[in-house]
């Protein structure tokens, strides 16, 4: 199942924004995954776990090397036997009730593990969704924060990236991460009503 959209910074250098229901090891079609890894990057529960597997064990004698990783933070390995080139670390906030900047580190997150990408030439890029599991964030509400860091950060560096991908394990996951897309979509055709993104979300069923 696979949902696509795209926002555009402006430029006519469009990056496609896409979610995709399925396993972030497997994908194939972008050169780094994100790992939502705890601080000592050295492999966990969930995603994290699944990724070091799939990896192997080169890419846990990487880690240690990086020692650790802040949250909010993101740090680049290779990816050794995954399908992609590389893995970009970054340290989810655990929630604490929403008064210890998670909201802030969250957002991080996202923007710094695309700033890495940047910084290495890396043009597409697949996340999880970051620390909505173990770590309990409220999914409305990590969505919201995804997308909207997201989009934010495609508009400031255009045509530095060609694809950013949600990878969601499971439905109410993807479905949460649809409807905030969607609605950021629909925002913003009615701040620029532009015919061509009216048509488009018409075709699309969004308004």
């Amino acid at each position: 199942m696979e949902l696509r959209r795209e926002f555009s910074g402006g430029t006519g250098k469009e990056t496609e924004v896409r979610m995709v229901k399925g396993d972030i090891t497997k994908i194939s079609d972008v050169e780094a995954i994100v790992n939502a890894a705890n601080k000592s990057l050295l492999g966990g529960g969930g995603v994290d776990g699944a990724i070091h597997r799939a990896a192997g064990p080169k890419l846990l004698e990487e880690c240690k090397a990086l020692h650790g990783c802040n949250t909010g933070e993101a740090k680049l390995t290779n990816a050794y036997n995954l399908p992609c080139k590389y893995v970009i670390h970054t340290v989810g906030p655990v929630w604490g009730g929403g008064k210890r900047k998670e909201a802030q580190l969250l957002a991080d997150c996202y923007r710094n593990s695309l700033q890495v990408a940047v910084d290495h030439k890396i043009r597409s890029v697949a996340f999880p969704s970051i620390s909505t599991g173990a770590y309990r964030y409220p999914l409305e509400e990590a969505a919201k924060i995804a997308v909207a860091t997201v989009n934010e950060f495609i508009e400031d560096h255009p045509g530095e990236l060609d694809l950013v991908e949600w990878v969601l394990f499971d439905q109410k996951t993807y479905e949460a991460y649809d409807t905030k897309l969607s609605q950021l979509i629909v925002s913003r055709i009615v701040h620029s009503p532009r015919l061509d993104e009216i048509n488009r979300a018409l075709m699309d069923g969004l308004i």
